[in-house]
């Protein structure tokens, strides 16, 4: 697939990255000579200084011969304009940023004006996958699809006895051939094995056969949700943190905003009902405790700056909020943020690029997926016989850590592979993998051509 991505900040970068090692053919466009310096050292695409607003500059690219151009810069009306130009042009597919939340409520409209097939909102994004994480933690709503032959119920440990305290390979209380897919604990999820013990506080992530998804439901049955979160502190009143209280206290939570920009909080204030927002710098610990951060059921740090989100999730912890997240964009500071096993970290950046390519490959043969709290994604792959993934036993494929495949469908029957399974041409393949998979996942779901999808 041959890619154009306008822009190298921190979304044009992760693209940049994933795409790259799947084996695509990239090319990145700034008018920052130091950004694109620093990207021709780091990657191995083509590189072009320049500025995409003028259309010399994509016609001399040959934008017409591209599969997808990507416009990631920071504001929103340059990305609506470059990704019209280069539709315009004749690029195949466009793919536009957009943050502002005076642009969600007439997207439609925007993508019919301008020519722009598809929008991507990484503050949205992330608000939503926060959303989910604190209002379903507790409970099996909307924890339950279907794919394939199969349905996923997702549903904290204690619903059913005898699980918790107990290793994968010993488990014997759910339906045969129900398979523990992913486990969330604390925030953060992890793909299991055999050898991995279940705690009393996981929630889980089980992809059961129809044949037993009678019996698991039957399980669950009676299951009753405790503690909700019904009192959410936020740090970080930009366009993450008004996404999420407008949720929020459209569920009859209590929201309360932690906001430095006194002009910001006049505009919060102003824009969203029942939202407590106050002027101050959530970094002072007094400051927190004075707002009665102790009382908090969940607190969330969604500032623009990972460093501050990590220390404000630490205060929060030392306060015993039971419920932390912070969001973290760079690499470097989510590996800090993962050695806390009970704080939920989400990355916009890893989101919209998992959103690009599922949108991408949907039609083609990405047949469903879903976030799992922001970090790692359930995906439905419709196998083609040109992919790395298919004609040998799936103990030779070189399967990325953090990736399961879960099931393979196969005339209508569900098989739970093991190392001798051999995916043909037609499967539908059930695929659990962290969002910092999605690269080596990439490659694995490619083609033959590693230059067309």
């Amino acid at each position: 697939m041959k890619v154009a991505i306008a822009g190298a900040g921190k979304l044009g970068i992760g693209l940049t990255k994933v795409l790259s090692d799947g084996g695509h053919n990239i090319t990145l466009i700034d008018s920052n000579d130091a950004a694109i310096q620093k990207a021709q050292s780091e990657f191995d695409v083509r590189t072009v200084f320049g500025d995409a607003r003028k259309a010399d500059v994509l016609k001399d690219l040959g934008i017409d011969s591209y599969d997808l151009f990507i416009a990631a810069t920071d504001e929103d009306e340059k990305n609506i304009f470059i990704g019209s130009l280069a539709k315009k042009i004749g690029c195949r597919a466009v793919v536009v940023r957009m943050r502002s939340p005076e642009h969600v409520d007439q997207i439609g409209l925007i993508c019919e004006t301008f020519g722009a097939d598809y929008i991507v909102n990484p503050d949205l994004a992330c608000a939503e996958e926060i959303y989910k994480f604190l209002t379903e933690k507790n409970g099996i709503s909307g924890g339950r699809f279907a794919v394939g032959g199969a349905e996923v119920l997702s549903f904290p440990i204690e619903h059913i006895p005898g699980l918790a305290d107990s290793y994968i390979r010993e488990i014997s209380a759910l339906p045969e051939g129900a398979l523990i897919a992913a486990v969330s604990r604390g925030g953060k999820v992890i793909v299991p094995n055999g050898n991995t013990k279940l705690l009393p506080e996981d929630r889980l992530y089980v992809i059961c056969p129809k044949t037993g998804v009678g019996k698991l439901r039957h399980q669950l049955r009676g299951a009753v949700s405790t503690g909700k979160n019904r009192r959410v502190m936020i740090a970080g009143g930009g366009k993450t943190g008004y996404y999420l209280a407008r949720m929020l206290t459209k569920s009859g939570v209590s929201v309360k905003i932690i906001e430095t920009n006194r002009t910001r909080c006049e505009y919060l204030a102003s824009s969203l009902e029942h939202t407590l927002v106050v002027h101050g710098s959530a970094s002072d610990s007094k400051f927190l405790a004075d707002e009665n951060l102790s009382a908090m059921d969940a607190f969330v740090a969604v500032t623009d700056t990972d460093e501050t989100n990590i220390l404000l999730s630490m205060l929060a912890k030392q306060a015993n909020v039971k419920n932390i997240v912070a969001k973290v964009s760079h690499n470097d500071f989510r590996q800090l943020a993962d050695r806390f096993d009970d704080i939920m970290t989400v990355n916009p950046v890893e989101m919209c690029v998992a959103d690009i390519l599922h949108w991408f490959g949907k039609g083609e043969y990405i047949l469903f997926t879903q976030l799992i709290q922001g970090q790692a994604e359930i995906m439905e792959v419709l196998a083609e016989e040109s992919m790395s993934l298919t004609g040998r036993p799936l103990s030779e494929l070189q399967i990325p850590e953090g990736v399961l495949i879960a099931t393979v469908t196969r005339n209508g029957s569900v098989i739970i592979p093991s190392g001798t399974t051999v995916i043909q041409a037609g499967d539908r393949v059930v695929i659990f993998s962290m969002l910092t998979s999605a690269g080596p996942l990439e490659s694995l779901l490619s083609k033959g051509n590693p230059h067309t999808l």
